[in-house]
C-alpha cells in the first residue's frame, strides 16, 4: 500500500510543508538536493531546483547555496545524507554529477548491464542495502533512485574509476523554509520522511 500511494504521500507531505511555510508572508521555500552536510556546524549545502515543480524537480541551479539548520529538532527532522549525483538518465545512459572543484556539472556516459523498474523502498532487492554498490573486481556499480524507482547496474566506466564514490550517490532531497538568507527556519528531508510512520 505504501508503494502504491508513494506519489500521493509525497504530494501531501510537500503540500503540508508549503501550507505551514505559507503562514508567513515574509518567508520563502527552497527545494534542493544535498551535496554537503557539516553536522558540527549544522550547515547543509544544496543544488537548488530550477524548475519550481516540487514533484518533477531539476537540480541545476548554480551556484550551490548553504543554510544553517534550525536549532530545534522539531523543526528539522532526519538529518540529510550528501551526494554528488544530480541525475540518473536511464534513457541516455548518462549520469550528471556536481564537481565542487569547477563548481559545475559534469556528465558520464555508461553502459547499462541490468535494469529493474518499479522498485519501491520496501522491495527485497534494496531493503537493508546501502547504495551505490561498487564491485571493484567485476568493475560494476549498482545505483538506486528512490524518485525514479529504478535499480540500475552499470559497467564502471574506465574514465570514472579515479573519481570519488560520492559522484555515484544521490544526496537527499530537502525543502527549506527561511526568512533570512542562509538560515533555515524549518527543514524537511523529503527523501527520509515517512508520513505514515507513527
Amino acid at each position: 500500500m505504501l508503494e502504491k500511494t508513494g506519489f500521493w504521500a509525497r504530494f501531501v507531505a510537500i503540500a503540508g510543508f508549503l501550507l505551514l511555510a505559507g503562514c508567513s508572508e515574509s518567508g520563502q521555500v527552497e527545494q534542493g538536493r544535498v551535496i554537503a552536510f557539516d553536522p558540527n556546524k549544522r550547515q547543509v549545502s544544496i543544488i537548488r531546483d530550477s524548475r519550481a515543480d516540487a514533484l518533477r524537480p531539476e537540480y541545476t541551479q548554480l551556484p550551490p547555496i548553504t543554510y544553517t539548520l534550525p536549532d530545534g529538532p522539531q523543526e528539522t527532522g532526519p538529518l540529510p545524507k550528501a551526494g554528488r549525483r544530480m541525475k540518473l538518465d536511464i534513457e541516455k545512459q548518462q549520469i550528471v554529477y556536481f564537481d565542487p572543484d569547477s563548481v559545475a556539472f559534469k556528465t558520464i556516459d555508461y553502459q547499462s548491464l541490468e535494469r529493474k523498474t518499479e522498485v519501491g523502498p520496501n522491495d527485497p532487492l534494496i531493503k537493508g542495502k546501502k547504495f551505490p554498490l561498487i564491485d571493484g573486481e567485476a568493475k560494476t556499480i549498482t545505483l538506486y533512485s528512490s524518485r525514479q524507482k529504478v535499480l540500475e547496474t552499470l559497467r564502471w566506466p574506465e574514465t570514472a574509476q579515479a573519481l570519488p564514490n560520492a559522484i555515484w550517490e544521490a544526496g537527499d532531497e530537502v525543502r527549506i523554509y527561511y526568512r533570512e538568507a542562509g538560515k533555515a527556519q524549518r527543514f524537511m528531508n523529503i527523501t527520509q520522511t515517512d508520513i505514515f510512520k507513527k
